[in-house]
């Protein structure tokens, strides 16, 4: 029995699709609870799932060092994406073009060309390895996490935008909703609400680790908002999921925005 790395639903299909540390993928029957679908070829743990938004196609991302593509119906391995020389810790799949980009603790983040399986662009800028990878619901921008920094790219070429400054320890997740509000969620048990145009962080807290537990389970592991994109949800160390909500009573004057636009350009 090992880990479950990676969570994957389909939203057009009744399936789950889990990923482990034993190598292996599987598809689940949400109707039935059961399994009908084994995926097999990585050679060591899968720490990362997408699913393709209209092709039956999944995306999947281990410590073999290569994202591998998959038929969803046939369990077949359409491609191999290699290139990157550390685990593929993070996946983002779209429709539009490129339609595969992967970050790898190689510190590295890889544009690709899934219809040929081969990679457009690889985007160097990060100096630490990218755990996190998150794309914005209605602008073409994407956000990678590292330890380093936040960085905001477009994603048609892969051109850098902006850095997010404000972390101090390893980025193990991002979330984004459509209200422009990014949440990244550190290892060090810190998260921060960032508004997604001019990166200010305009509130950060520390989770509080559940009675019985120690110091140092106080991590932020994985987050995602709910459909309305006011409720944010967080998977933790400590063994517990936290549900965070709006704070109607916030006014101007309790929570003032102290915000002073840098005047540095950032070139990388």
């Amino acid at each position: 029995v090992n880990a479950v790395r990676g969570l994957a639903v389909s939203d057009r299909h009744p399936y789950m699709f889990s990923a482990s540390e034993d190598k292996s993928v599987k598809c689940w029957d949400l109707e039935t609870n059961r399994i009908i679908r084994h995926y097999h070829g990585h050679l060591s743990g899968v720490y990362s799932l997408a699913l393709h938004p209209t092709l039956d196609v999944l995306i999947s991302g281990g410590r073999d060092s290569c994202a591998r593509v998959w038929d969803m119906r046939t369990s077949k391995e359409v491609h191999i994406l290699g290139g990157h020389t550390n685990t593929v810790a993070s996946l983002i799949a779209q429709d539009a073009h490129p339609q595969v980009v992967t970050g790898s603790l190689d510190s590295t983040i890889k544009l690709w060309d899934l219809a040929a399986g081969k990679p457009i662009s690889t985007l160097t800028n990060h100096k630490k390895g990218v755990r996190a990878l998150v794309k914005h619901p209605r602008e073409f921008t994407f956000m990678s996490g590292s330890a380093d920094a936040l960085k905001k790219w477009h994603l048609a070429e892969g051109k850098f935008l902006k850095n997010f400054h404000g972390h101090n320890g390893i980025i193990n997740t991002l979330s984004v909703n459509h209200n422009n509000v990014l949440v990244s969620g550190g290892d060090d048990g810190n998260i921060r609400f960032w508004d997604w145009p001019s990166g200010h962080c305009f509130y950060s807290t520390d989770t509080v680790v559940q009675p019985g537990s120690l110091e140092s389970e106080a991590s932020i592991l994985c987050s995602a908002f709910d459909v309305t994109g006011t409720r944010l949800l967080t998977g933790e160390a400590d063994k517990t999921i936290k549900v965070w909500k709006e704070d109607h009573e916030a006014t101007p004057e309790s929570h003032p925005l102290q915000w002073k636009p840098s005047r540095e350009i950032d070139r990388y």
